[in-house]
């Protein structure tokens, strides 16, 4: 009988995957909270949360519940001019904790539909006022996704390389990591002040697969305010730093300014089932207010599936509880101590936390995605039965908020133990 690894190999093509270098997936058969289970028995430690979509475990009875719950009532039904009890009730709760302003929900299937979507509004928005604005404006180093919109407004790399000539134009600001701050508002105020700008899109205090690279909340404040002075619209891509990721429920709270549009995925139903959401302003819902002719041409057949709004439902409500903001706050301080403890050893060029996010930087002559350096610890990794996905020589931990100190403590070993072992 062969093996579902095997059985794989014959049908599958897999993500992101080298399929020369990597011919074998590794087969998972359960999931119980932190950990997965692979069918030879192995439990691996989900130190990145699967994709960063896992909020408090895998396999949750209180999400599989709802969802169950839900699928025996009602499963689907389209979106267009139909409704729904989960959808309404999700829409509401997240208006009531999304950042001031936002105003309206818009479903989708994923964090690149969310984004595709908020592309589509903000180049209509001003094309329905009667007013010629077309320009996007995004940081250097963006990811937003995998999509040609989303791919467009996302820094040019390896992952677009194949389709460059066919992605439109987008201007690209300095990214503001790395004490970077002044430059990039500079870059952006001289853009703004042309007056065709229709929107700025930005990754919130954290450009994830750019290397988990961090700014502080002052300079994206600043940021923000321009654009607001300025008459362009804001896109925060909250996908990955949504729901409690950079310590608060968004990384937006951190400042006073408001976007625009909210994008909206991966944490959003605690990782059970795909979603997408754009929230967005009165102002904006307001410019497609009218006939066929203002109205926003787009739509998926699955949109807001009660079953899927169902499982949001049931991640938020565990995400609100008061011992799911403690734990935020236990990986808070545990991956500050960690930091401490390693910032000065000499392979360590840096070292970098955002709320729950901590990220490790490994000394090394050639910083890319597709470094050498980043297969032999993803392997040291999966050797530890810890579940780690590098970007290049940089190592991150973004877990499910449901992890202990012990199985935390094991992570921050085995990071020494990698270390040793590069140093040797």
């Amino acid at each position: 009988m062969p093996t579902i690894k095997e059985r794989d190999k014959e049908a599958i093509w897999h993500p992101y995957t080298a399929i020369k270098a990597w011919p074998e997936a590794i087969a998972i058969v359960k999931g119980q909270g932190v950990h997965l289970i692979d069918e030879d028995g192995n439990s691996y430690i989900d130190a990145i949360s699967s994709w960063w979509v896992n909020l408090h475990g895998h396999a949750h009875p209180y999400i599989a519940g709802r969802v169950s719950e839900q699928v025996a009532t009602l499963e689907h039904c389209m979106f267009a001019g139909f409704t729904h009890e989960p959808a309404v009730q999700l829409a509401e709760r997240l208006l009531e904790i999304l950042p001031a302003g936002m105003k309206k929900i818009f479903y989708s299937d994923n964090g690149s539909t969310a984004v595709e979507v908020a592309l589509k509004m903000v180049l209509q928005y001003w094309n329905n006022r009667g007013i010629k604005k077309n320009k996007i404006l995004a940081l250097q180093n963006a990811y937003h996704g995998d999509t040609f919109g989303a791919m467009a407004v996302s820094g040019r790399s390896v992952f677009t390389e194949a389709f460059t000539d066919f992605l439109f134009e987008v201007d690209f600001i300095p990214s503001p990591a790395g004490g970077n701050g002044d430059n990039a508002v500079a870059v952006l105020e001289r853009y703004l002040q042309n007056g065709d700008v229709a929107a700025f899109i930005v990754e919130p205090l954290v450009q994830g697969s750019a290397g988990m690279q961090m700014y502080d909340a002052d300079t994206l404040e600043i940021l923000f305010q321009l654009c607001k002075k300025y008459r362009a619209l804001i896109i925060a891509d909250e996908v990955m730093t949504g729901f409690g990721r950079t310590g608060p429920l968004f990384a937006c709270d951190y400042i006073h300014t408001s976007p625009d549009i909210i994008c909206l995925s991966k944490g959003l139903t605690g990782g059970a089932m795909p979603m997408g959401v754009t929230a967005v302003t009165q102002d904006i819902f307001d410019a497609f207010y009218g006939d066929a002719d203002k109205m926003l041409y787009h739509g998926h057949s699955y949109t807001a599936n009660p079953t899927i709004c169902a499982a949001a439902l049931a991640s938020l409500d565990l995400l609100l509880l008061d011992s799911c903001t403690e734990d935020r706050r236990r990986i808070i301080r545990s991956h500050a101590a960690f930091a401490e403890t390693i910032r000065d050893h000499s392979l360590v060029a840096d070292v970098r936390q955002m709320g729950t996010i901590i990220a490790i930087e490994i000394v090394t002559d050639t910083p890319s995605y597709h470094n050498n350096l980043r297969d032999v610890m993803y392997r040291f990794f999966l050797g530890k039965k810890i579940i780690m996905r590098p970007l290049g020589n940089i190592i991150y931990i973004l877990p499910p908020y449901c992890i202990t100190d012990n199985e935390l403590g094991y992570i921050y070993k085995c990071i020494n133990e990698l270390l040793q072992l590069l140093a040797s």
